[in-house]
């Protein structure tokens, strides 16, 4: 069994976030697989599905973002999934709209869904899709919360959307080609506007 989890926030206010980046590629995935993540279970919404003749879980957790790591821990200690078997897709303010970056491994960086899920399985050799929402404010922590709760700009939509679907054809991809080719083909890189910031 292999776990595709994508993190947001439940409810309606928070439906199309920035946040819920990981929500929104995870719910394109199960649509190009003819279900939808709607059965409750481990504190999640999920789907059992199959990719390529390998069983598959889609998880969308329901214990907001910061304790993502409960729903995922959940169910990897009741199918018995080893780390190697867990993708997981985020938003992540570091990377400009546009951008995905799919790492086999790594610290949470700042990620606090990503931080949950390591803490509770106390591994980092996890795999992760980052889906890049942009930063509000350089340097302004203080607007962080609303940055993220909020949705992305109708000059930003149609790099996000194809950005989204990116990300679900590369959580579909994960699960029977090797890392570093899925890395190859679908690794999206945007240069950042400002001068300071290149």
């Amino acid at each position: 069994m292999k776990l595709i989890a994508g993190l947001g926030n439940p409810g309606k206010e928070y439906q199309n976030t920035r946040h819920n980046s990981g929500f929104m590629a995870v719910d394109l995935l199960a649509e190009k697989l003819g279900t939808s993540i709607s059965t409750n279970k481990f504190n999640a919404l999920i789907a059992q599905t199959r990719i390529e003749g390998q069983a598959v879980l889609l998880m969308k957790p329901l214990t907001y973002m910061n304790e993502s790591g409960s729903a995922v821990s959940q169910a990897v200690s009741y199918y018995k999934i080893e780390p190697e078997d867990i993708l997981i897709l985020h938003d992540d303010m570091d990377l400009p709209v546009g951008s995905l970056r799919i790492r086999k491994k790594g610290s949470a960086g700042g990620q606090k869904g990503m931080k949950s899920i390591i803490s509770c399985l106390n591994t980092d050799e996890i795999a992760r899709i980052r889906i890049g929402v942009g930063h509000s404010e350089k340097g302004n922590h203080k607007v962080v919360p609303d940055w993220v709760l909020s949705p992305v700009s109708k000059a930003d939509r149609e790099a996000f959307d194809t950005v989204l679907k990116a990300a679900s054809d590369a959580a579909y991809a994960w699960v029977y080609k090797d890392m570093d080719k899925v890395m190859s083909e679908y690794n999206i890189k945007v240069k950042k506007e400002t001068k300071e910031e290149e």
